[in-house]
């Protein structure tokens, strides 16, 4: 194999500290409930189904690392174990069944699919999170971004007339606010396995120099496109499909914000989130109703700034949010308090937890795609990218329509992507091959990122 491969790091690098995080987190919560024992009669039982969990857990770990076959997934009472068990079959036939041959993504998807079983054959542990934490941590180490943010849209506020009657102005406010958004995708937690916090504060720089010196690393670059088609929309809905929770999807909705409160363009926004835990940090129902209380009154209302009117700036804006969120000009694909796993009214975010390339979802989830060709506009982030190209390895020059397959021109699609894995189309062909001379891991380190857009035919 190639040891400088993205797919052979991933497997022998990045899976196991992931999942030794699980390991590390569910330990730590059976240690709590020992010390609680004597409070609570159901603990001892808990327990034991948390250490039968961390054995399950130790022996998948133990079974990546030696190349063992996936196991079949047991039927935890969720959706999709046919899906995931009948490519498995295929896979096996193929005899590329085992963790070092199966192909990345469908082994990345079968894998926080099968953690999810873990959790949800037990009677205690089917609505915890074994990501939690780590996303809580995360989000609290971009306090200062957060309320540069803030205050950078209560200054809007005062001007919201005069942006309205201004479409050049609205432009170069729509390109930070989509730049802002698309370098949200920075945090990613199952990625940035090692990322220190001063990395995070780096990433994370919304200054207008700091786009602008970011704009070279867009290789392709469809933002007047993109701003262009939202000029033709009046009233319409925005559809996001998340990824990252914390910082990205406070970005996201301060992007969906400026969307419906100072364009005549959009006056809806619907959100899609994941129903299981998903590559570490995917946006849950519960981490979206979570981010607007931890916004409101976690510790970013208390933090101390250089503008001593932030954090009265934050609480103003995510007010807003509160609002819209109960006028249904925000709202999820699902009910706000789904749990995890789904439940009979969350059919509609079941297909992002598919190893199903989107290629073909008007046949796979008709009903899901229905739903988005009714949409303005359909934002796709990270790993979507490779979903959404069939994690192909194109030609970089190829045209962001051919690599779409059968779901291009569905409807308006933008992709948001930094550079995280060897998928990459639509970027000029010389381009490609002076990044490929110039030996930087240009595909995977994050560096580079891609606007890309198709209007609907």
């Amino acid at each position: 194999k190639d040891s400088l491969n993205a797919s052979y790091e991933t497997v022998v690098r990045r899976w196991p500290i992931i999942i030794t995080g699980v390991i590390d987190d569910v330990h730590q919560a059976c240690h709590l409930l020992s010390l609680e024992g004597q409070k609570a009669s159901d603990s001892s039982t808990k327990s034991d189904e948390g250490k039968e969990i961390i054995a399950k857990i130790s022996k998948l770990k133990y079974q990546m690392g030696r190349d063992h076959p996936l196991d079949p997934l047991p039927d935890d009472g969720g959706p999709h174990i046919t899906t995931y068990n009948d490519e498995l079959m295929a896979l096996e036939k193929d005899k590329k069944n085992t963790w070092f041959t199966a192909p990345w993504l469908f082994a990345e998807c079968y894998l926080y699919r099968l953690i999810r079983s873990f959790f949800a054959q037990t009677e205690h542990w089917g609505s915890y999170d074994p990501f939690k934490k780590q996303k809580v941590k995360t989000f609290q180490q971009s306090g200062a971004s957060i309320l540069q943010i803030a205050s950078s849209v209560y200054e809007l506020d005062a001007v919201e007339d005069e942006l309205k009657s201004d479409p050049q102005k609205l432009e170069v406010l729509f390109t930070e606010m989509m730049q802002m958004c698309l370098w949200g995708n920075a945090t990613d937690l199952s990625l940035l396995t090692h990322i220190s916090q001063d990395d995070i504060k780096h990433l994370q720089s919304v200054g207008k120099h700091a786009q602008a010196a970011r704009k070279q690393f867009i290789l392709k670059d469809d933002q007047a496109e993109v701003w262009k088609h939202v000029q033709s929309l009046r009233d319409a809905r925005v559809d996001f499909v998340l990824d990252n929770a914390g910082f990205e999807l406070f970005t996201d909705l301060v992007f969906a914000d400026f969307l419906v409160t100072y364009t005549p363009n959009v006056s809806r926004v619907c959100f899609h989130p994941k129903l299981i835990p998903w590559f570490v940090s995917d946006v849950t129902p519960h981490d979206f109703v979570q981010t607007f209380a931890f916004l409101s009154d976690g510790p970013f209302a208390h933090l101390e700034s250089t503008d001593l009117a932030s954090p009265a700036h934050l609480k103003h804006m995510v007010s807003r949010w509160q609002k819209y969120l109960e006028q249904g000009i925000f709202s999820l694909s699902v009910p706000v308090d789904t749990p995890l796993g789904g439940s009979t009214d969350s059919t509609m975010a079941e297909f992002w937890s598919t190893p199903h390339p989107y290629w073909n979802m008007r046949d796979l989830d008709s009903g899901l795609y229905e739903e988005l060709v009714g949409s303005g506009l359909v934002i796709f982030k990270a790993i979507s990218y490779r979903l959404l190209l069939r994690d192909v390895a194109w030609p970089a020059w190829t045209s962001f329509e051919s690599a779409l397959g059968p779901l291009a021109g569905s409807f308006p699609l933008l992709s948001l992507r930094t550079n995280k894995a060897n998928v990459v189309v639509g970027v000029d062909r010389n381009t490609v091959e002076r990044l490929e001379n110039s030996g930087e891991k240009w595909r995977v380190d994050g560096r580079y990122a891609l606007i890309s857009f198709l209007p609907s035919k």
